[in-house]
Protein backbone atom coordinates (compact mmCIF):
# COMPACT_ATOMS: atom_id res chain seq x y z
CA UNK A 1 0.00 0.00 0.00
CA UNK A 2 2.89 2.49 0.95
CA UNK A 3 4.30 1.78 -2.48
CA UNK A 4 1.20 2.65 -4.38
CA UNK A 5 1.12 6.06 -2.44
CA UNK A 6 3.93 7.33 -3.35
CA UNK A 7 3.82 6.07 -6.93
CA UNK A 8 -0.20 8.29 -6.77
CA UNK A 9 2.55 10.93 -5.56
CA UNK A 10 4.85 11.03 -8.64
CA UNK A 11 2.07 10.92 -10.72
CA UNK A 12 0.66 14.01 -9.11
CA UNK A 13 4.11 15.54 -9.32
CA UNK A 14 4.15 14.44 -12.78
CA UNK A 15 0.50 16.52 -13.69
CA UNK A 16 1.95 19.21 -11.82
CA UNK A 17 4.73 19.52 -13.61
CA UNK A 18 3.21 19.40 -17.24
CA UNK A 19 0.23 21.39 -16.52
CA UNK A 20 2.35 24.98 -17.04
CA UNK A 21 4.80 23.22 -19.65
CA UNK A 22 1.28 23.46 -22.28
CA UNK A 23 2.53 26.88 -22.71
CA UNK A 24 4.57 28.00 -25.50
CA UNK A 25 7.94 29.66 -25.64
CA UNK A 26 7.24 32.78 -23.63
CA UNK A 27 8.71 36.83 -24.57
CA UNK A 28 10.68 37.97 -21.26
CA UNK A 29 12.49 40.96 -21.78
CA UNK A 30 12.46 40.87 -25.76
CA UNK A 31 14.00 37.20 -25.65
CA UNK A 32 12.31 33.75 -25.74
CA UNK A 33 12.56 31.27 -22.99
CA UNK A 34 12.15 27.51 -24.20
CA UNK A 35 12.80 24.14 -22.43
CA UNK A 36 11.97 20.60 -21.61
CA UNK A 37 11.31 18.95 -18.46
CA UNK A 38 11.77 14.83 -17.74
CA UNK A 39 11.33 12.82 -14.81
CA UNK A 40 11.73 9.16 -14.77
CA UNK A 41 10.72 7.41 -11.50
CA UNK A 42 10.59 3.64 -10.05
CA UNK A 43 9.37 2.04 -6.66
CA UNK A 44 11.21 -0.98 -5.56
CA UNK A 45 9.68 -4.05 -4.01
CA UNK A 46 11.08 -7.26 -2.88
CA UNK A 47 9.92 -10.68 -5.20
CA UNK A 48 10.68 -14.05 -4.51
CA UNK A 49 9.82 -15.24 -8.07
CA UNK A 50 12.89 -13.59 -9.93
CA UNK A 51 15.08 -13.54 -6.65
CA UNK A 52 14.75 -9.83 -5.28
CA UNK A 53 15.54 -9.57 -1.61
CA UNK A 54 15.22 -7.09 1.08
CA UNK A 55 18.91 -7.07 1.16
CA UNK A 56 18.95 -6.40 -2.75
CA UNK A 57 17.11 -3.09 -2.91
CA UNK A 58 19.18 -2.09 0.46
CA UNK A 59 15.97 -0.18 1.98
CA UNK A 60 15.56 2.01 -0.77
CA UNK A 61 11.57 2.38 -1.99
CA UNK A 62 11.82 5.33 -4.28
CA UNK A 63 14.54 6.11 -6.89
CA UNK A 64 14.04 8.95 -9.06
CA UNK A 65 16.26 11.11 -12.33
CA UNK A 66 14.94 14.40 -13.18
CA UNK A 67 16.06 17.23 -15.40
CA UNK A 68 14.97 20.45 -16.60
CA UNK A 69 16.77 22.58 -18.75
CA UNK A 70 15.76 26.10 -19.61
CA UNK A 71 16.75 28.49 -22.65
CA UNK A 72 16.54 32.02 -22.95
CA UNK A 73 17.40 33.42 -26.35
CA UNK A 74 17.50 36.95 -27.44
CA UNK A 75 18.90 38.02 -30.77
CA UNK A 76 22.67 36.95 -31.09
CA UNK A 77 22.52 36.29 -27.26
CA UNK A 78 21.92 32.68 -25.82
CA UNK A 79 22.24 31.34 -22.64
CA UNK A 80 20.53 28.23 -20.48
CA UNK A 81 20.80 26.45 -17.66
CA UNK A 82 20.08 22.61 -16.67
CA UNK A 83 18.95 21.64 -13.22
CA UNK A 84 19.15 17.61 -12.19
CA UNK A 85 17.82 15.97 -9.29
CA UNK A 86 19.10 12.16 -8.63
CA UNK A 87 17.02 11.29 -5.59
CA UNK A 88 18.44 8.51 -4.98
CA UNK A 89 19.76 7.64 -8.87
CA UNK A 90 17.43 4.63 -10.63
CA UNK A 91 18.64 1.18 -9.95
CA UNK A 92 21.41 0.51 -12.63
CA UNK A 93 23.00 4.42 -12.39
CA UNK A 94 26.08 5.39 -11.15
CA UNK A 95 25.54 6.31 -7.35
CA UNK A 96 28.15 8.99 -7.88
CA UNK A 97 25.05 10.86 -9.69
CA UNK A 98 23.48 11.05 -6.34
CA UNK A 99 22.68 14.55 -5.62
CA UNK A 100 20.90 17.84 -7.57
CA UNK A 101 22.44 21.26 -8.79
CA UNK A 102 22.98 22.36 -11.96
CA UNK A 103 25.58 20.64 -13.47
CA UNK A 104 25.31 22.76 -16.97
CA UNK A 105 24.90 26.25 -17.73
CA UNK A 106 26.47 28.25 -20.60
CA UNK A 107 25.93 31.81 -22.49
CA UNK A 108 26.89 32.12 -26.34
CA UNK A 109 27.12 34.65 -28.27
CA UNK A 110 26.97 34.74 -32.59
CA UNK A 111 27.80 37.49 -34.57
CA UNK A 112 27.62 37.46 -38.31
CA UNK A 113 30.60 34.69 -38.73
CA UNK A 114 32.03 34.30 -35.81
CA UNK A 115 30.43 32.41 -32.75
CA UNK A 116 31.92 32.04 -28.78
CA UNK A 117 30.10 30.08 -25.69
CA UNK A 118 31.88 29.94 -22.45
CA UNK A 119 30.62 27.26 -19.98
CA UNK A 120 28.93 23.82 -20.69
CA UNK A 121 28.96 22.46 -24.15
CA UNK A 122 28.66 19.74 -26.50
CA UNK A 123 30.25 19.20 -29.41
CA UNK A 124 31.84 16.75 -31.64
CA UNK A 125 35.05 16.61 -34.13
CA UNK A 126 33.94 14.54 -37.36
CA UNK A 127 32.89 11.03 -36.26
CA UNK A 128 33.82 11.43 -33.06
CA UNK A 129 37.38 9.28 -33.20
CA UNK A 130 39.00 11.48 -31.05
CA UNK A 131 36.71 14.28 -29.70
CA UNK A 132 32.83 13.99 -28.88
CA UNK A 133 30.91 15.35 -25.80
CA UNK A 134 27.65 14.14 -25.62
CA UNK A 135 24.79 13.27 -23.68
CA UNK A 136 22.90 9.96 -23.12
CA UNK A 137 19.95 10.07 -20.23
CA UNK A 138 19.26 6.85 -20.93
CA UNK A 139 22.32 5.32 -19.89
CA UNK A 140 23.06 7.68 -17.46
CA UNK A 141 26.04 8.96 -19.47
CA UNK A 142 27.41 12.80 -20.15
CA UNK A 143 30.68 14.20 -21.05
CA UNK A 144 30.17 17.75 -21.39
CA UNK A 145 33.33 19.67 -21.91
CA UNK A 146 33.29 22.60 -19.36
CA UNK A 147 34.71 25.78 -20.43
CA UNK A 148 34.82 27.86 -24.03
CA UNK A 149 34.38 27.11 -27.55
CA UNK A 150 34.55 29.29 -30.23
CA UNK A 151 33.51 28.75 -34.00
CA UNK A 152 34.50 31.33 -36.80
CA UNK A 153 33.72 30.92 -40.48
CA UNK A 154 36.47 33.19 -42.04
CA UNK A 155 35.26 32.15 -46.33
CA UNK A 156 32.56 30.38 -47.87
CA UNK A 157 32.87 26.70 -46.92
CA UNK A 158 35.28 27.10 -44.31
CA UNK A 159 35.07 26.55 -40.72
CA UNK A 160 37.15 26.40 -38.07
CA UNK A 161 37.06 25.49 -34.31
CA UNK A 162 38.77 25.89 -31.02
CA UNK A 163 37.76 24.14 -27.61
CA UNK A 164 39.17 24.58 -23.84
CA UNK A 165 38.11 22.90 -20.83
CA UNK A 166 37.71 19.82 -18.50
CA UNK A 167 35.12 17.34 -18.56
CA UNK A 168 32.00 16.99 -16.61
CA UNK A 169 32.56 13.84 -13.85
CA UNK A 170 29.33 13.48 -12.14
CA UNK A 171 29.31 16.82 -9.36
CA UNK A 172 32.88 16.77 -8.88
CA UNK A 173 34.55 20.44 -8.99
CA UNK A 174 38.21 19.98 -11.33
CA UNK A 175 41.03 19.49 -9.76
CA UNK A 176 44.40 18.36 -11.51
CA UNK A 177 44.21 15.30 -9.47
CA UNK A 178 40.55 13.91 -10.91
CA UNK A 179 41.03 14.89 -14.64
CA UNK A 180 43.13 16.76 -17.09
CA UNK A 181 42.65 19.74 -19.30
CA UNK A 182 40.63 19.07 -23.11
CA UNK A 183 42.13 21.55 -26.03
CA UNK A 184 41.52 21.00 -28.90
CA UNK A 185 40.81 22.41 -32.59
CA UNK A 186 39.12 21.58 -35.89
CA UNK A 187 38.91 22.51 -39.33
CA UNK A 188 36.03 21.49 -42.06
CA UNK A 189 36.10 22.54 -45.75
CA UNK A 190 33.19 22.28 -48.26
CA UNK A 191 34.86 22.37 -51.79
CA UNK A 192 31.70 23.24 -53.52
CA UNK A 193 30.78 26.51 -51.57
CA UNK A 194 34.83 27.47 -51.08
CA UNK A 195 35.31 26.61 -55.20
CA UNK A 196 33.39 28.89 -57.39
CA UNK A 197 33.63 26.11 -60.28
CA UNK A 198 32.70 23.70 -57.99
CA UNK A 199 29.10 25.04 -56.71
CA UNK A 200 27.24 23.78 -59.06
CA UNK A 201 28.75 20.25 -59.63
CA UNK A 202 27.17 16.82 -58.62
CA UNK A 203 30.03 15.39 -56.87
CA UNK A 204 29.82 17.64 -53.89
CA UNK A 205 33.40 17.26 -51.34
CA UNK A 206 34.11 17.93 -47.89
CA UNK A 207 37.75 17.68 -46.18
CA UNK A 208 38.13 18.21 -42.92
CA UNK A 209 40.92 17.34 -40.04
CA UNK A 210 41.06 17.80 -35.78
CA UNK A 211 44.15 17.77 -33.34
CA UNK A 212 42.80 17.17 -29.62
CA UNK A 213 45.47 16.96 -26.52
CA UNK A 214 44.37 16.42 -22.83
CA UNK A 215 46.87 17.49 -20.08
CA UNK A 216 46.72 15.65 -17.00
CA UNK A 217 49.98 15.46 -14.16
CA UNK A 218 51.70 12.94 -14.25
CA UNK A 219 51.94 10.76 -10.88
CA UNK A 220 54.90 10.73 -9.02
CA UNK A 221 54.17 7.65 -7.10
CA UNK A 222 53.04 5.40 -10.23
CA UNK A 223 55.51 2.94 -11.60
CA UNK A 224 55.88 4.39 -14.13
CA UNK A 225 57.21 7.61 -16.12
CA UNK A 226 53.89 9.04 -17.71
CA UNK A 227 53.13 11.28 -20.31
CA UNK A 228 51.43 14.31 -19.40
CA UNK A 229 50.66 15.43 -22.56
CA UNK A 230 48.78 13.45 -25.11
CA UNK A 231 47.43 14.48 -28.24
CA UNK A 232 45.00 12.91 -31.47
CA UNK A 233 44.81 13.24 -34.87
CA UNK A 234 42.51 13.07 -37.43
CA UNK A 235 41.68 13.22 -41.03
CA UNK A 236 38.16 12.93 -43.02
CA UNK A 237 36.32 13.18 -45.90
CA UNK A 238 32.74 12.61 -47.61
CA UNK A 239 32.17 12.03 -51.19
CA UNK A 240 28.83 11.79 -52.84
CA UNK A 241 27.46 11.88 -55.93
CA UNK A 242 23.39 11.82 -56.15
CA UNK A 243 22.91 8.87 -55.23
CA UNK A 244 26.38 7.62 -53.85
CA UNK A 245 27.92 8.72 -50.73
CA UNK A 246 31.38 7.31 -49.43
CA UNK A 247 32.68 8.60 -46.19
CA UNK A 248 36.12 8.02 -43.94
CA UNK A 249 38.15 9.04 -41.39
CA UNK A 250 41.83 7.89 -40.10
CA UNK A 251 42.56 8.72 -36.10
CA UNK A 252 46.07 8.31 -34.63
CA UNK A 253 46.56 9.36 -30.74
CA UNK A 254 50.57 9.12 -29.42
CA UNK A 255 50.93 6.74 -26.49
CA UNK A 256 48.63 6.84 -23.52
CA UNK A 257 49.24 4.65 -20.67
CA UNK A 258 46.04 3.92 -18.69
CA UNK A 259 43.97 1.51 -16.74
CA UNK A 260 41.84 0.24 -20.20
CA UNK A 261 45.41 -0.74 -21.76
CA UNK A 262 47.24 -2.31 -18.89
CA UNK A 263 49.21 1.06 -18.96
CA UNK A 264 50.95 0.47 -22.17
CA UNK A 265 53.19 2.61 -24.09
CA UNK A 266 51.88 1.92 -27.27
CA UNK A 267 50.48 4.45 -30.17
CA UNK A 268 46.35 3.73 -30.67
CA UNK A 269 45.23 3.82 -34.48
CA UNK A 270 41.40 4.01 -35.97
CA UNK A 271 39.82 4.09 -39.52
CA UNK A 272 36.31 3.96 -40.24
CA UNK A 273 34.79 3.81 -43.68
CA UNK A 274 31.22 3.80 -44.72
CA UNK A 275 29.81 3.79 -48.40
CA UNK A 276 25.86 3.62 -49.39
CA UNK A 277 23.84 3.65 -52.80
CA UNK A 278 20.07 4.44 -52.61
CA UNK A 279 17.10 4.85 -55.67
CA UNK A 280 13.38 4.12 -54.93
CA UNK A 281 12.86 0.85 -53.09
CA UNK A 282 16.80 -0.07 -52.91
CA UNK A 283 19.45 0.72 -50.87
CA UNK A 284 22.95 -0.60 -49.45
CA UNK A 285 25.38 0.27 -46.62
CA UNK A 286 28.66 -1.21 -46.36
CA UNK A 287 30.89 0.00 -43.06
CA UNK A 288 33.88 -0.93 -41.77
CA UNK A 289 35.92 -0.01 -38.74
CA UNK A 290 39.38 -0.82 -37.43
CA UNK A 291 40.31 -0.12 -33.91
CA UNK A 292 43.34 -0.38 -32.20
CA UNK A 293 44.31 0.95 -28.69
CA UNK A 294 42.32 3.71 -28.82
CA UNK A 295 41.05 4.64 -25.85
CA UNK A 296 41.17 8.12 -25.05
CA UNK A 297 40.19 10.03 -21.48
CA UNK A 298 40.80 12.73 -19.95
CA UNK A 299 41.66 10.44 -16.83
CA UNK A 300 43.82 7.73 -17.63
CA UNK A 301 42.43 5.86 -14.22
CA UNK A 302 39.19 5.53 -15.06
CA UNK A 303 37.78 2.25 -16.41
CA UNK A 304 34.00 2.89 -16.90
CA UNK A 305 31.61 5.24 -18.54
CA UNK A 306 32.81 8.62 -18.18
CA UNK A 307 35.43 11.21 -19.11
CA UNK A 308 35.71 9.78 -22.55
CA UNK A 309 37.21 11.58 -24.78
CA UNK A 310 37.15 9.77 -28.41
CA UNK A 311 33.45 7.88 -29.37
CA UNK A 312 34.06 4.48 -31.84
CA UNK A 313 30.89 4.47 -33.61
CA UNK A 314 29.09 1.00 -33.83
CA UNK A 315 28.47 -0.77 -37.14
CA UNK A 316 25.98 -3.48 -35.33
CA UNK A 317 22.11 -3.28 -36.19
CA UNK A 318 19.84 -1.43 -33.21
CA UNK A 319 17.49 -4.45 -32.92
CA UNK A 320 14.31 -3.03 -31.86
CA UNK A 321 13.17 -5.85 -30.55
CA UNK A 322 13.78 -7.15 -26.55
CA UNK A 323 14.84 -10.08 -27.35
CA UNK A 324 16.72 -9.78 -30.07
CA UNK A 325 18.80 -6.77 -28.24
CA UNK A 326 18.91 -9.12 -25.23
CA UNK A 327 23.34 -8.88 -26.40
CA UNK A 328 23.62 -6.10 -27.52
CA UNK A 329 28.04 -5.12 -28.38
CA UNK A 330 30.20 -3.07 -26.37
CA UNK A 331 32.46 -0.99 -28.56
CA UNK A 332 36.24 -2.66 -27.45
CA UNK A 333 38.74 0.38 -27.53
CA UNK A 334 41.85 -1.89 -26.95
CA UNK A 335 41.25 -3.67 -30.64
CA UNK A 336 38.60 -4.72 -32.77
CA UNK A 337 37.72 -5.21 -36.19
CA UNK A 338 34.44 -4.95 -37.74
CA UNK A 339 32.53 -5.30 -41.28
CA UNK A 340 28.80 -4.27 -41.97
CA UNK A 341 26.61 -4.46 -44.52
CA UNK A 342 22.87 -3.29 -45.24
CA UNK A 343 20.28 -4.33 -48.01
CA UNK A 344 16.94 -2.89 -48.11
CA UNK A 345 14.98 -3.50 -51.43
CA UNK A 346 11.13 -3.00 -51.76
CA UNK A 347 9.38 -5.36 -54.31
CA UNK A 348 7.12 -3.49 -56.17
CA UNK A 349 3.39 -2.65 -55.27
CA UNK A 350 1.18 -5.19 -57.37
CA UNK A 351 3.66 -7.62 -58.35
CA UNK A 352 3.49 -10.98 -57.73
CA UNK A 353 5.64 -11.41 -54.92
CA UNK A 354 5.17 -7.70 -53.24
CA UNK A 355 1.93 -7.82 -53.51
CA UNK A 356 -0.79 -4.61 -53.69
CA UNK A 357 1.18 -2.91 -51.08
CA UNK A 358 4.50 -4.19 -51.69
CA UNK A 359 7.19 -5.68 -49.55
CA UNK A 360 10.35 -4.71 -48.27
CA UNK A 361 13.16 -6.81 -47.05
CA UNK A 362 15.64 -6.22 -44.79
CA UNK A 363 19.03 -7.58 -44.47
CA UNK A 364 21.62 -7.06 -41.95
CA UNK A 365 25.00 -8.37 -41.16
CA UNK A 366 28.00 -7.68 -38.75
CA UNK A 367 30.85 -9.30 -37.85
CA UNK A 368 33.34 -8.07 -35.04
CA UNK A 369 36.76 -10.09 -34.60
CA UNK A 370 39.66 -9.19 -32.57
CA UNK A 371 42.78 -7.75 -34.13
CA UNK A 372 45.90 -9.50 -34.97
CA UNK A 373 48.79 -8.51 -32.07
CA UNK A 374 51.74 -10.32 -31.60
CA UNK A 375 54.34 -9.69 -28.53
CA UNK A 376 57.25 -7.01 -29.19
CA UNK A 377 60.06 -9.11 -28.44
CA UNK A 378 60.37 -12.77 -27.22
CA UNK A 379 60.69 -11.48 -23.32
CA UNK A 380 57.72 -9.58 -23.49
CA UNK A 381 54.40 -10.51 -23.08
CA UNK A 382 51.34 -9.14 -25.02
CA UNK A 383 49.95 -5.98 -23.24
CA UNK A 384 52.68 -6.32 -20.85
CA UNK A 385 52.04 -2.75 -18.36
CA UNK A 386 55.27 -0.65 -18.99
CA UNK A 387 55.96 -1.84 -22.67
CA UNK A 388 55.36 -0.89 -25.99
CA UNK A 389 52.42 -3.71 -25.35
CA UNK A 390 52.20 -5.43 -28.91
CA UNK A 391 52.69 -4.90 -32.75
CA UNK A 392 49.28 -5.27 -34.79
CA UNK A 393 49.01 -5.38 -38.95
CA UNK A 394 47.20 -2.51 -40.00
CA UNK A 395 43.19 -3.31 -41.25
CA UNK A 396 43.46 -6.66 -40.27
CA UNK A 397 41.54 -9.32 -38.91
CA UNK A 398 42.44 -10.83 -35.88
CA UNK A 399 41.61 -15.07 -35.08
CA UNK A 400 38.63 -14.40 -31.96
CA UNK A 401 34.87 -13.77 -32.93
CA UNK A 402 33.52 -11.25 -30.95
CA UNK A 403 30.06 -10.63 -32.38
CA UNK A 404 27.97 -11.62 -35.39
CA UNK A 405 24.77 -10.94 -36.03
CA UNK A 406 22.76 -12.10 -39.20
CA UNK A 407 19.74 -10.33 -39.30
CA UNK A 408 16.91 -10.46 -42.01
CA UNK A 409 13.44 -8.71 -42.08
CA UNK A 410 10.23 -8.70 -43.80
CA UNK A 411 7.81 -5.80 -43.43
CA UNK A 412 4.29 -6.62 -45.71
CA UNK A 413 1.15 -4.33 -45.45
CA UNK A 414 -1.52 -6.69 -45.94
CA UNK A 415 -4.66 -4.48 -46.38
CA UNK A 416 -5.95 -1.40 -45.34
CA UNK A 417 -6.29 -2.78 -42.07
CA UNK A 418 -3.48 -5.27 -41.22
CA UNK A 419 0.70 -4.96 -41.41
CA UNK A 420 2.73 -7.95 -40.40
CA UNK A 421 6.80 -7.69 -39.36
CA UNK A 422 8.60 -11.05 -39.39
CA UNK A 423 12.33 -11.08 -38.25
CA UNK A 424 15.16 -14.11 -37.91
CA UNK A 425 18.20 -12.85 -36.22
CA UNK A 426 21.46 -15.73 -35.39
CA UNK A 427 24.03 -14.26 -33.08
CA UNK A 428 27.06 -15.49 -31.54
CA UNK A 429 28.36 -13.26 -28.63
CA UNK A 430 31.64 -13.83 -26.99
CA UNK A 431 30.69 -13.15 -23.42
CA UNK A 432 34.43 -12.98 -22.19
CA UNK A 433 35.09 -10.39 -24.39
CA UNK A 434 32.05 -8.44 -24.46
CA UNK A 435 31.11 -8.27 -20.40
CA UNK A 436 34.48 -9.59 -18.75
CA UNK A 437 36.61 -7.77 -21.08
CA UNK A 438 38.87 -11.05 -21.42
CA UNK A 439 40.45 -11.67 -24.78
CA UNK A 440 41.38 -15.60 -24.13
CA UNK A 441 41.80 -16.46 -28.15
CA UNK A 442 38.08 -18.79 -27.95
CA UNK A 443 35.87 -17.40 -25.51
CA UNK A 444 33.12 -18.38 -23.90
CA UNK A 445 30.17 -17.70 -26.60
CA UNK A 446 26.42 -18.00 -26.48
CA UNK A 447 24.85 -18.84 -30.14
CA UNK A 448 21.31 -18.01 -30.08
CA UNK A 449 18.11 -17.85 -32.94
CA UNK A 450 15.76 -15.39 -32.30
CA UNK A 451 12.49 -15.45 -34.44
CA UNK A 452 9.57 -12.34 -34.02
CA UNK A 453 6.39 -12.06 -35.53
CA UNK A 454 4.60 -8.33 -35.54
CA UNK A 455 0.83 -8.02 -36.34
CA UNK A 456 -1.08 -4.89 -36.44
CA UNK A 457 -4.57 -4.32 -37.14
CA UNK A 458 -5.89 -0.83 -37.92
CA UNK A 459 -9.51 -1.02 -37.18
CA UNK A 460 -10.31 2.86 -38.38
CA UNK A 461 -7.57 5.83 -38.24
CA UNK A 462 -7.36 6.34 -34.66
CA UNK A 463 -7.82 2.46 -32.98
CA UNK A 464 -5.56 0.09 -33.61
CA UNK A 465 -4.28 -3.26 -31.92
CA UNK A 466 -0.67 -4.68 -32.16
CA UNK A 467 0.30 -8.55 -31.25
CA UNK A 468 4.05 -8.94 -30.61
CA UNK A 469 5.44 -12.69 -30.54
CA UNK A 470 9.31 -13.67 -29.86
CA UNK A 471 11.11 -16.48 -29.30
CA UNK A 472 14.35 -16.80 -28.88
CA UNK A 473 16.57 -20.52 -28.20
CA UNK A 474 20.35 -20.79 -27.02
CA UNK A 475 21.83 -23.72 -25.15
CA UNK A 476 24.22 -21.21 -23.63
CA UNK A 477 23.66 -18.58 -20.57
CA UNK A 478 19.98 -18.36 -19.30
CA UNK A 479 18.15 -20.71 -21.93
CA UNK A 480 15.17 -20.00 -23.66
CA UNK A 481 12.71 -17.32 -23.64
CA UNK A 482 9.09 -16.54 -25.21
CA UNK A 483 8.20 -12.95 -24.92
CA UNK A 484 4.64 -11.68 -25.76
CA UNK A 485 3.35 -8.04 -26.01
CA UNK A 486 -0.34 -6.97 -26.78
CA UNK A 487 -0.15 -3.07 -27.51
CA UNK A 488 -3.72 -1.06 -27.79
CA UNK A 489 -3.30 2.69 -29.37
CA UNK A 490 -6.05 5.20 -29.59
CA UNK A 491 -3.98 7.42 -31.96
CA UNK A 492 -2.79 10.39 -30.98
CA UNK A 493 -3.15 10.70 -27.68
CA UNK A 494 -3.07 7.23 -25.66
CA UNK A 495 -1.58 3.63 -25.28
CA UNK A 496 -2.72 0.61 -23.10
CA UNK A 497 0.20 -2.39 -22.95
CA UNK A 498 0.58 -5.82 -21.33
CA UNK A 499 3.54 -8.24 -21.84
CA UNK A 500 5.26 -10.86 -20.31
CA UNK A 501 8.82 -12.81 -21.00
CA UNK A 502 9.14 -16.35 -19.72
CA UNK A 503 12.14 -18.01 -19.41
CA UNK A 504 12.76 -21.50 -19.35
CA UNK A 505 15.09 -24.30 -19.56
CA UNK A 506 17.75 -22.22 -18.19
CA UNK A 507 20.75 -25.02 -17.00
CA UNK A 508 21.71 -22.82 -13.73
CA UNK A 509 17.93 -23.50 -12.29
CA UNK A 510 14.78 -25.66 -12.89
CA UNK A 511 12.81 -22.70 -12.02
CA UNK A 512 11.00 -20.98 -14.71
CA UNK A 513 10.51 -17.47 -14.61
CA UNK A 514 7.54 -14.63 -15.59
CA UNK A 515 8.50 -10.80 -16.42
CA UNK A 516 5.60 -9.06 -16.85
CA UNK A 517 4.15 -5.86 -17.02
CA UNK A 518 1.65 -3.13 -17.46
CA UNK A 519 1.85 0.07 -19.10
CA UNK A 520 -0.27 2.68 -20.09
CA UNK A 521 1.17 6.29 -21.61
CA UNK A 522 -0.79 9.50 -22.74
CA UNK A 523 0.63 12.10 -24.95
CA UNK A 524 -0.78 15.50 -26.05
CA UNK A 525 1.52 17.53 -28.30
CA UNK A 526 4.70 18.29 -26.62
CA UNK A 527 3.87 16.71 -23.47
CA UNK A 528 4.21 12.75 -22.04
CA UNK A 529 3.05 10.26 -19.52
CA UNK A 530 3.78 6.81 -19.08
CA UNK A 531 3.14 4.49 -16.38
CA UNK A 532 3.76 0.92 -15.61
CA UNK A 533 3.92 -1.54 -13.03
CA UNK A 534 5.67 -5.24 -13.45
CA UNK A 535 9.05 -6.90 -13.49
CA UNK A 536 12.38 -5.90 -14.72
CA UNK A 537 14.32 -8.67 -15.93
CA UNK A 538 18.45 -8.25 -15.34
CA UNK A 539 20.18 -7.50 -18.55
CA UNK A 540 22.71 -4.91 -20.44
CA UNK A 541 21.29 -1.74 -21.78
CA UNK A 542 23.58 -0.17 -24.98
CA UNK A 543 22.85 2.63 -26.61
CA UNK A 544 25.51 3.57 -29.55
CA UNK A 545 27.79 1.51 -28.59
CA UNK A 546 27.72 2.75 -24.81
CA UNK A 547 26.66 -0.22 -22.47
CA UNK A 548 25.46 -0.32 -18.54
CA UNK A 549 24.35 -2.96 -16.78
CA UNK A 550 20.29 -3.11 -15.66
CA UNK A 551 19.29 -5.08 -12.44
CA UNK A 552 16.11 -7.20 -12.12
CA UNK A 553 13.75 -4.70 -10.34
CA UNK A 554 9.82 -5.08 -9.35
CA UNK A 555 7.55 -2.02 -8.73
CA UNK A 556 5.93 0.83 -10.59
CA UNK A 557 7.48 3.28 -12.80
CA UNK A 558 6.81 6.75 -14.03
CA UNK A 559 8.04 8.82 -16.84
CA UNK A 560 7.37 12.45 -18.06
CA UNK A 561 8.21 14.29 -20.39
CA UNK A 562 7.42 17.72 -21.69
CA UNK A 563 8.47 20.65 -23.84
CA UNK A 564 7.89 24.19 -24.16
Amino acid sequence: MKTFIQFLYFLLVGVAVMLPATMQSQDILGGQVRGNVQIDAQTYEPNDQIGITQEDINGEKVGMNAFGNFIYTNRNFTAGFRFESYLKPLVGFDREYEGLGIPYRFASYQKDRFEITVGNFYDQFGNGLIFRAYEEWTLGYDNSVDGIRVKFNPFAGVTLKGIYGVQRYYWEKYSESNRGIVRGVDAEISLNEMVGSWAEGKTKVIIGGAMVSKYQKDDPFFTYKLPENVSAFSGRFNISNGRVNFLGEYAYKINDPSEINNNIFKEGQALFLSASYSQKGFGVTLGTKWIDNMSFKSDRTITGNSLDLSFLPPLTKVHSYSLEAMYPYATQPNGEMALNGQIVYTLPKKSKLGGKYGTTLELNYTRINSIEKKPVDANTEISQAGTLGYESAFFKFGDELFFEDINIELTKKISQKWKIILAYTHLIYNFDVIEEGIETGDGHKFYTHVGVADITHKFNNKHALKLELQYLQTKQDSGNWVAGLLEYTIAPNWFFSVRDEYNFNNPETSNTYHYYSAAMGYTNGPNRIQFSYGLQREGILCVGGVCRRVPAASGFTIAIFSSF
